[in-house]
């Protein structure tokens, strides 16, 4: 009866039942044996291993997580930019010139990849991490020949709407420039700002110059049309150095340090227009004491150079009376 159906059968489907029939064989073989082995294992007695007592164990036993402490870093490089600030602006050659140069194409191109990567909400949510704080300011001055330079920065001051810059106002004296741009910044640069403006605001060598950043156009817009109520919040006599300005400033934030655009910046200007100590966000007490501490040893340096321009004093009566 087999022989019959095989005989029916083609020699092609011959061949391959046989084939078929020979895997079914190993695979039971194969079954089989494993299934000894693992009875065998089983039923063969292992070796009663002794127990140690609890003085044997030591700490060094058991892994333990290398678990690093979410601590800020300090400031491990100088803030600003290596090329002098001018006042001048750039010429159409000097524009193609820039464009066409290799280095500064590809430095453009690494910043656009870098910030490519980053959400819409990456500044609001970093803030969620140390309140947007990225590094600690540092206790000292940056030393005068690795200090880079502050880029010069165009706004209109809020007492007039002059147009004015930092490369004119901040040459010749020390500055405390605190960059801005909402109101939380304001509430960073005031940590920071406060004692030592109280200190040195009656020395005629030392200003404090507040710069209200709004590179987007429709905020821009909206600050410039509420002026008059910004005007309210800020101190007559401060108005002339509280400068409001759209300027684009992509390219020199990251060697600013200036990293997040909700928090504040507060920078150290020497006379030479260079960047001698900066923090960021909310200030911690021994930065406030840092800035206060800075800014006078750079005001005391200046006066042996450069003396503060005494003011007149007012005759009295009695002076009048004797050169009378």
């Amino acid at each position: 009866m087999s022989f019959a159906v095989f005989s029916s059968c083609s020699p092609h489907s011959f061949v391959r039942y046989s084939q078929q029939l020979v895997c079914l064989k190993r695979t039971l073989y194969a079954t089989n044996t494993r299934w000894k082995q693992a009875v065998d294992t089983k039923d063969k007695p292992q070796p009663a291993t002794p127990e140690q007592p609890e003085s044997h164990i030591k700490a060094s036993d058991f892994e333990v997580p290398d678990v690093k402490p979410n601590v800020l870093p300090p400031l491990n490089r100088p803030l600003g930019v290596r090329e002098r600030p001018t006042t001048l602006i750039k010429s159409r050659t000097q524009k193609m010139k820039d464009l066409m140069d290799k280095d500064i194409r590809m430095a453009q191109r690494r910043h656009l990849i870098k910030e490519a990567s980053k959400g819409y909400f990456h500044d609001m949510n970093m803030t969620r991490k140390h309140g947007g704080k990225t590094w600690i300011a540092p206790s000292v001055l940056i030393r005068e020949d690795k200090a880079l330079y502050l880029p010069n920065i165009v706004g209109k001051s809020l007492d007039n709407g002059t147009i004015k810059n930092t490369t004119t106002l901040c040459y010749g004296r020390i500055t405390v420039l605190a960059m801005l741009g909402t109101q939380i910044s304001e509430i960073h640069a005031k940590s920071f700002v406060g004692p030592t403006h109280a200190r040195f605001s009656s020395n005629s060598l030392y200003q404090y110059i507040q710069i209200n950043l709004q590179e987007n156009i429709l905020k821009s817009f909206l600050v410039s049309l509420f002026a008059n109520k910004l005007r309210t919040t800020v101190a007559p006599e401060m108005q002339p150095n509280y400068l409001v300005s759209s300027q684009n400033m992509e390219y020199v934030r990251d060697p600013l340090g200036m990293t997040n655009s909700k928090v504040g910046y507060v920078y150290l200007i020497d006379e030479n227009l260079k960047i001698r100590w900066g923090g960021s966000a909310d200030a911690r007490p021994e930065e406030t004491q840092a800035l206060e501490s800075c800014t006078g040893v750079l005001l005391k340096r200046l006066e042996k150079t450069k003396p503060p321009k005494s003011q007149p004093v007012q005759q009295t009566t009695m002076e009048k009376v004797k050169k009378a």
